[in-house]
């Protein structure tokens, strides 16, 4: 079981004298994270544990994974092209041939043709169409491991906010129920002091409308804390229970935002992926284009036949090798219309290239603001808190002599609630700001950040299929 106390620095004590001792307040998240659940503490769950959960079993990155796989084999096609197709025939079959003489003699014949032969076709040149069909299938599987880096931080990413998210919804709910409580408890003080003449009605309906709020806003963060469980349980894979607290990846981040900068431009998986894309458009131009060339081939081909039809009983051995030279002269125009078509695809990619780089500064820089500026904000709300709870205790004593009125207790009280919310918030913030800037520069991954599993390495698949020139089974087995 949860012990009371673990809910008590957050909320449990907005209680009958409305004070919170500040160092436990400044320390919001390591408060609440037991409070995720009803579960013992052998069973806690740390962020470390959540993220290598979804690095293993995220259907997403799983996903991108398999497509990947599934790109390497674009080698294995393009690799084709340098090798000899061969093809086996064999036919069989009855004849019969009645021949009528003009001298009035008549003949029949009647056989049983047969035969089987092979046949080798080796390209010898192509217009480069090979080699360049191979480097732009290199491309493109460079161009799916950085996919795989992306799909990856993404869900790093994804996991760290889930999980903040639950910590923070699950503060939040237990800050606005334990206002409801002391909401009923001031409602019933008011009704109290109403009895004896010493408020008036309205203060009883103030009170009534502030608890009223109070359990309206009790069941909003009941549900966006339902949301942050299905988004939780969507990417890690499991339940949230009794979650550990969390702390930012401080020491992983750059120095400086120049820094920052500068590594992005390097590290990003999304600017990688783009530059590939860029490689592969323009090899593709190349490939088209070498459909505008001569081919030059060799063919072999040897048969047998048995029993044919020109001389029944007897069998003929044939063999050749004939070397081709295809020259297109035009073709419609519609290898004129890929090329200029693949040109136009390969200036869009250097475009998007272009974008990426800028879409990535941009988020270098507004993660990088949001971090830095989530410290001053935890300081601010820490003070708020102070000064919130000094105000409340005042406004209480205050009223107690009739100088406040219970508008003024339950707006001071409301005030607290506010401020405490915002640390909380602004705890979480600065947890997830830290994944994202580690992100945004490209360096969000298992490695970085410890975690215990066994590392995708895409070049093991690329390694079993390669040099794979027959066979259906994928190394897998299937």
């Amino acid at each position: 079981m949860v012990r009371r106390d673990a809910f008590s620095p957050v909320a449990g004590n907005l209680s009958r004298s409305g004070r919170i001792p500040l160092r436990r307040a400044v320390s919001v998240f390591a408060m609440v994270a037991c409070a995720v659940f009803l579960a013992s503490p052998a069973s806690a769950e740390s962020i470390s544990g959540a993220l290598a959960r979804a690095y293993g079993f995220n259907p997403d990155l799983n996903q991108q994974r398999a497509s990947a796989r599934a790109t390497d084999e674009n080698l294995p096609t393009a690799l084709s092209g340098y090798r000899p197709t061969v093809t086996a025939n064999a036919d069989i079959g009855r004849t019969w041939q009645e021949t009528n003489a003009a001298n009035g003699t008549s003949s029949r014949t009647v056989a049983n043709p047969r035969g089987f032969g092979v046949t080798i076709t080796e390209n010898i040149w192509n217009g480069n169409r090979t080699i360049n069909g191979v480097r732009r299938a290199d491309s493109q599987i460079l161009l799916a491991r950085e996919n795989i880096r992306i799909t990856e931080q993404n869900t790093l990413a994804s996991g760290a906010t889930s999980y903040m998210n639950v910590l923070r919804d699950t503060a939040i709910l237990s800050l606005r129920r334990n206002n409801v409580e002391v909401l009923e408890q001031q409602l019933r003080q008011t009704r109290d002091r109403f009895q004896v003449g010493e408020v008036t009605r309205t203060d009883v309906a103030q009170a009534e409308a502030s608890l009223a709020q109070g359990q309206a806003d009790a069941f909003t963060a009941q549900s966006n804390l339902q949301t942050s469980i299905a988004n939780f349980r969507q990417i890690i894979g499991i339940e949230p229970k009794n979650l550990q607290p969390a702390r930012p990846l401080e020491k992983l981040l750059p120095r400086t935002l120049n820094v920052a900068l500068g590594l992005s431009l390097v590290e990003n998986p999304a600017i990688q992926a783009a530059l590939h894309n860029v490689d592969a458009a323009a090899l593709n131009v190349k490939v088209i284009e070498g459909q505008l060339y001569p081919t030059l081939g060799v063919s072999g081909n040897v048969s047998k036949r048995y029993d044919p039809i020109t001389s029944p009983g007897s069998d003929v051995l044939s063999a050749s090798v004939v070397g081709s030279l295809s020259v297109p002269i035009y073709e419609g125009g519609v290898v004129y219309s890929a090329v200029r078509q693949s040109k136009e695809l390969l200036g869009q990619a250097r475009l998007q290239a272009d974008l990426q780089r800028e879409q990535t500064r941009a988020l270098v820089v507004s993660s990088w603001g949001v971090w830095q500026n989530s410290r001053a904000v935890i300081e601010a709300a820490q003070s708020q808190v102070r000064a919130a709870e000094i105000a409340l205790n005042g406004v209480r004593e205050e009223a107690k002599v009739g100088q406040r009125t219970t508008l003024d207790v339950l707006n001071a009280q409301q005030f607290l609630l506010n401020a405490r919310v915002l640390l909380v918030t602004a705890q979480r913030d600065r947890v997830v700001a830290s994944y994202v800037v580690l992100a945004s520069i490209g360096r969000l991954s298992a490695s970085t950040l410890g975690l215990s599993v066994v590392a995708y390495d895409p070049t093991i698949h690329y390694d079993q299929v390669k040099g794979k020139w027959i066979g259906t089974s994928t190394p897998d087995g299937r």
